[in-house]
């Protein structure tokens, strides 16, 4: 594909954070494309397309997948479930969406976990609202409208949910992307138990937050994602002084979402693959035998 000027990924950035409504960013796009033709020419590839989610397939035997529900701190939780075939236990993953809620492309991820040997739990944050609608644009609205801190708790249940599962070993980890990297990272700050997290391209905890951050952190950045990596070096600097583990990865060269397959404007794969290796592995080292169930530990 031929590569997009970085002021139009800017503005498509902008426009998914709230920046501005859909017909602001269309007559931008037409400005910056030199028409409205080839504005809306560039459109179907700046926004995801779900068609392409599918790595492993939903009907793949060697996972299993389900729609759960939980009690949440806002009422009933919606939640995308899938995990190894079988009845073994597997150390969980809440697995966090973007502001476009749960869609197919998270689904997608939470079965790449479960690949990979996890329980992963993708929980949809737009429940109290009556769950993810197929427009992606109305899912930012929706987004907006949510209580920070009640969504937090949400999430928390969340947490929850997947420790206590019945295939949970009780180790618990999270893997976010972009607003869900910010929430990772505030899970971090808020559970006494969660083991690991990882965020990408995601918001930074506030640092004065830093110290209560006990999870060892994974965080993925974009080299073009100037909005988000203006928090790295204070975010940095905290976690360095209150001695909490981390890993920080700087992919250059590439766009904020990088690791979304489904937009093509933005995916990179040399750097998607090398971001879900490193994901693995770390969730492998902080999580399969981090935590058993009282039973296992006899």
């Amino acid at each position: 594909m031929k590569r997009i000027d970085q002021r139009i990924i800017n503005l498509y950035d902008a426009f998914t954070h709230g920046a501005m409504p859909r017909r602001e960013f269309v007559a931008q796009l037409a400005r910056l494309a030199g028409g409205m033709s080839a504005a809306l020419a560039l459109v179907p590839l700046l926004e995801n397309d779900y068609s392409a989610a599918g790595i492993p397939a939903p009907e793949d035997e060697s996972i299993e997948t389900d729609r759960v529900e939980y009690p949440g701190a806002s009422g009933r939780m919606r939640a995308y479930l899938a995990r190894p075939a079988g009845n073994g236990r597997h150390p969980a993953v809440v697995i966090i969406h973007e502001n476009r809620g749960l869609n197919p492309h998270i689904e997608d991820v939470a079965r790449r976990a479960a690949a990979a040997g996890f329980l992963a739990c993708a929980p949809d944050a737009l429940s109290p609202l009556g769950g993810t609608p197929a427009d992606a644009d109305a899912a930012r609205e929706m987004i907006g409208k949510l209580d920070a801190a009640l969504t937090e708790r949400d999430f928390m249940a969340s947490l929850n949910f997947a420790r206590d599962h019945a295939g949970s070993t009780g180790s618990v980890g999270c893997v976010g992307f972009c607003w869900g990297g910010g929430m990772a990272n505030r899970l971090a700050v808020a559970s006494p138990f969660l083991a690991a997290a990882v965020a990408f391209y995601g918001r930074q905890a506030p640092v004065e937050d830093v110290p209560k951050i006990r999870a060892a952190l994974l965080l993925h950045y974009a080299g073009k994602d100037e909005r988000i990596n203006a928090g790295i070096a204070d975010y940095e600097a905290a976690l360095k002084k209150a001695s909490v583990r981390y890993e920080l990865h700087m992919y250059q060269g590439v766009q904020h979402a990088f690791h979304n397959d489904t937009n093509a404007a933005r995916y990179d794969e040399a750097a998607a693959k090398l971001a879900w290796k490193r994901t693995i592995e770390f969730l492998e080292r902080h999580l399969r035998d981090a935590g058993r169930k009282p039973d296992e530990t006899k």
